[in-house]
């Protein structure tokens, strides 16, 4: 099976050296000539442009930052939808709202390629070793007819719907990891606060209802004060926008979501966009005057 991807960001690129060591003839096409450079490292193919990147492929992988980059890679100047044989499937694997995915979906049927939206969850550890969750949007015979692509790449894969389905269940996803992370930072800043070892009492709590996946993610990396990104701040903002703007369109209020969401605007404003979402550990450590990190490094 002849595969293209486009998008080598944090998680693009090691998703895509994942289908490649899987034996997978993979053509590549980022803007970040470098990414590309690399993964020709790899045994990729190359390619200049989104048409070109699509010649000839069963399927056809986007993996971008927001909707209007997908929309460009498929409908725009040199757009792979110009050159993507009928029969092929489109899975992007970007999360955008659910209301373009049921757009692009329709607009590619039309040209007789199906899609699927089959965000992720994970961050870059699990795109690294391949044992992202896929939640998967379209037709059952596509979703099986890409299934051992996406196996390619993730662990586990879960076709929740039809189209935008993929794309709605990673909006919850996102309300649900980007709150814990808010609510793990109140409890961190208020115990460092206190004065107690902060990392013993994650110790004590981790094996309770406060553990969770996000809580042994982040703790350790924020007691290390490494805000490197697995998961950017303004890319989980934007994510909460296309959540708050579904929500909205739902007649849905969602008071959490919001205000993680205004966190994240003044994470932005104060030069932190670029953070690991873990980093909205800071906007409340500027609040309280303190600062997070192993009992020893503590003045």
């Amino acid at each position: 099976m002849n595969i293209g991807f486009i998008g080598l960001g944090i998680m693009g690129k090691p998703m895509a050296l994942n289908l490649l060591k899987k034996g997978y003839s993979v053509t590549v096409f980022d803007i970040n000539t470098a990414s590309v450079q690399e993964l020709a490292g790899h045994g990729a193919l190359t390619a200049s442009t989104p048409k070109e990147t699509a010649e000839e492929k069963d399927v056809l992988i986007t993996m971008l930052p927001q909707a209007a980059h997908v929309e460009s890679v498929l409908f725009g100047l040199e757009g792979a939808s110009e050159s993507l044989k009928a029969g092929s499937v489109v899975i992007d694997m970007s999360s955008i709202s659910p209301i373009v995915s049921k757009s692009l979906a329709a607009r590619l049927m039309e040209r007789n390629i199906s899609m699927i939206d089959a965000p992720v969850s994970g961050g870059e550890p699990k795109a690294i070793d391949g044992t992202l969750a896929i939640m998967a949007g379209g037709e059952e015979n596509t979703f099986h007819q890409v299934y051992e692509v996406l196996k390619g790449m993730g662990e586990e894969i879960t076709l929740v719907g039809e189209s935008g389905c993929g794309t709605t269940a990673k909006l919850a996803n996102q309300i649900i990891v980007n709150v814990n992370i808010a609510a793990m930072s109140e409890g961190l800043v208020l115990a460092s606060k206190a004065g107690i070892d902060v990392e013993k009492m994650y110790q004590a709590i981790r094996g309770g209802l406060a553990g969770s996946a996000v809580l042994d993610a982040k703790v350790p990396k924020i007691l290390d004060r490494d805000f490197v990104a697995g998961g950017r701040i303004d890319i989980n903002m934007k994510d909460l926008t296309n959540v708050m703007e579904t929500a909205h369109a739902l007649d849905t209020p969602l008071p959490l979501s919001s205000q993680v969401l205004e966190m994240f605007h003044a994470m932005k404003a104060d030069g932190k966009a670029a953070d690991d979402h873990g980093g909205l550990v800071q906007y409340y450590e500027k609040l309280a005057h303190t600062e997070v990190k192993h009992k020893e490094d503590q003045q």
